[in-house]
């Protein structure tokens, strides 16, 4: 309680309140005194008054108008129940038990055997005394002990974390720690990774260690090798694990949607990565969206080369038990892959970043399966995919969906929404048209584009930059114990993505860079992206990524990093720099054109991104580009 004598009201000039005094003074009686600051929107005076709860601070600071309703009926437990995605697991093994729910190479299960394995990890790790407020992590690729992870951790009424196996065991080890995850499920692939992320941990423990249980997954089509030792180390298979659970362990869902069900870190330019927290309601909403606006059917085979631990694969973990349809898991992706599965299971569905699209268009013919039996539909995201590179999915054979999110916003929240009057197009007009990041989904209530000075929209030209901004229930919690980066991405009551896009006449947004991507020549700025996609048009180019270098006449100017397709002659790399200079030339403004073309691998991420932080600091070792004595 606070202090009469430290209590006060400071005053403006406004006069109209009334209304708001009494509803302050009505709160006041009905909840009790706490301290509280409030300020009341379309007011300058700023009042700090004494309210028991946040319901109070609701009814001081609402419209009266808006309480008018024409009943009173509460909710209970008959007509409400918090959103959750686990029920839709429940339902798939009841409607149905016998249909396969996931293959992994000779290995299959059906939604009843899913439901059952879930249960008992569910049991398994509340006998650990996991629950509300624990957290698990899982290192392990696309198997069915990631999927059955998705359903039996939250079942327990802890929080999965689904860990990216492709970082190092020093990231790794910050992962755990600041989580604080009392259990680490992990492929015996990456035991090793993750002993040596609990060995970091416990040096920097200073003796305060407690480390986490491991459980180990096998899987035959690893080196045994591997499995034995990760069981002579002391951890638990994970066979064995369920099988101390119960296969009818009553679950219960969460007793508020608000609360957290995966705990996922941003891939990480910097030096510590944020971990996103998300809740049920907004798993839930998005297991259901990204289905209806895909024109996804019941029963679909749906191929998982969108790594699990990657938003949680995009919310379609959850997503393909509501739709009771088939997983088919692949354990590593490459193109031979991807095709194998087409024809032998029948797939229908799969996301893939544009790295990954990239690789199918460019497989030599040994590795491929075409014609395909049948359309297969793609959803692609991650980076902005170039035209070049749709128009060549689409006459392969593959419907390709482009669509645009991030880890904070539960994965795809916009959609490139293909309208009918597309089809009469040119074919290079529709790969530009369904280039862009699109409208917002079903679930997302607010998409803009502001300027990031003022904060208003910036007008529908298709050529103002602005930043890219969300607001609604498929946006993050939060980051997780990191109050000033949340601050910063929910400042002014928008989520700010840091991406930078123009918006279009018919309200579809378009990527034109991140913010510290955007390249600065002689005052005029350069998109990245639209130089890259000039690039992706070059017959000699598989892959391009382009970032700022120093310049000495302009400050900076365009550097593009390469990889030629395998068929290309290397021999005479400065011809081949030459010409793709002139090619740019042809089709974007001077200062536009890469300055510098450096051949070579792409560092990426494990979901595709290129890594253009990597490339930055190689450009930043060329040093500047010399300016022209002539």
């Amino acid at each position: 309680m606070v202090p009469k004598s430290d209590r006060k009201r400071r005053w403006s000039t406004e006069a109209n309140i009334n209304r708001q005094e009494r509803k302050m003074t009505e709160a006041m009686l009905r909840f009790g005194t706490l301290g509280c600051l409030l300020k009341f929107p379309g007011f300058e005076r700023l009042v700090e008054v004494e309210c028991g709860s946040l319901e109070a601070v609701q009814m001081i600071t609402r419209d009266p108008l808006e309480d008018i309703e024409i009943d009173d009926l509460p909710k209970n437990a008959a007509n409400y129940a918090p959103l959750t995605p686990l029920w839709f697991l429940e339902r798939a093994a009841m409607v149905h038990p016998t249909r396969i729910a996931l293959v992994h190479g000779c290995r299959s299960y059906t939604w009843l055997q899913t439901y059952d394995r879930c249960r008992r990890l569910a049991s398994a790790l509340c006998k650990h005394s996991i629950g509300a407020g624990s957290i698990v992590a899982v290192i392990a690729p696309n198997i069915p002990a990631t999927y059955e992870a998705h359903f039996g951790i939250p079942m327990s009424g802890a929080v999965i974390n689904p860990v990216n196996i492709r970082l190092n065991a020093s990231t790794i080890a910050f992962l755990l720690g600041h989580s604080q995850s009392s259990i680490v499920i992990v492929d015996q692939e990456f035991f090793t990774l993750a002993q040596n992320s609990l060995k970091i941990m416990k040096e920097k423990s200073q003796g305060h260690f407690n480390p986490p249980l491991l459980v180990v997954v096998a899987d035959e089509n690893c080196d045994p090798e591997a499995l034995r030792y990760a069981l002579g180390q002391g951890a638990i298979e994970y066979e064995r694990f369920l099988e101390s659970g119960d296969p009818d362990f009553a679950w219960k869902a969460p007793q508020d949607e608000w609360q957290s069900i995966s705990l996922g870190y941003t891939s990480g330019t910097t030096a510590s990565p944020k971990g996103v927290v998300l809740h049920h309601r907004g798993a839930y909403l998005m297991s259901l969206s990204n289905p209806f606006v895909w024109g996804m059917d019941e029963g679909v085979v749906y191929l998982w080369t969108l790594p699990m631990f990657h938003c949680n694969g995009g919310c379609f973990t959850w997503a393909l038990a509501a739709l009771c349809g088939t997983n088919i898991c692949l354990r590593q992706v490459t193109a031979k892959g991807v095709y194998l599965a087409i024809v032998k299971h029948g797939v229908t569905h799969f996301c893939a970043a544009p790295v990954v699209l990239n690789t199918i268009v460019n497989a030599p013919s040994e590795d491929t399966i075409l014609p395909l039996p049948h359309i297969v539909h793609v959803m692609t995201a991650g980076s902005a995919p170039p035209p070049a590179l749709l128009l060549a999915m689409s006459r392969k054979g593959f419907r390709v969906l482009h669509t645009y999110g991030l880890s904070e916003t539960y994965g795809p929240s916009t959609i490139c929404a293909r309208k009918p009057e597309w089809d009469s197009l040119l074919p290079e007009t529709q790969a530009r048209l369904n280039a862009r990041q699109g409208v917002r989904s079903i679930t997302l209530e607010r998409l803009d584009v502001i300027n990031t000075k003022t904060g208003e929209p910036v007008p529908a030209d298709g050529k103002t930059i602005g930043e890219i901004v969300m607001r609604g229930n498929v946006v993050m919690k939060g980051y997780l114990k990191n109050t000033k980066a949340n601050e910063e991405a929910f400042a002014n009551g928008w989520f700010h993505s840091e991406d930078l896009g123009v918006k279009h006449q018919d309200g579809y947004i378009e990527i034109k860079d991140r913010s510290k991507d955007i390249i600065i020549s002689g005052g005029e700025n350069v998109s990245s992206v639209e130089v890259e996609n000039s690039l992706y048009f070059h017959p000699a180019v598989l892959e391009a990524s382009v970032v700022a270098r120093a310049d000495e006449q302009w400050g900076e100017s365009p550097c593009a990093f390469v990889t030629l397709k395998p068929e290309v002659n290397k021999s005479d790399e400065q011809r081949l720099a030459e010409d793709i200079m002139m090619f740019c030339k042809s089709r974007r403004p001077a200062y536009w054109v890469p300055k510098s073309v450096v051949f070579g691998p792409l560092p990426k991420t494990a979901t595709g991104k290129i890594q253009k932080h990597v490339l930055r600091a190689k450009a930043k070792q060329l040093g500047p580009v010399k300016l022209s004595k002539l």
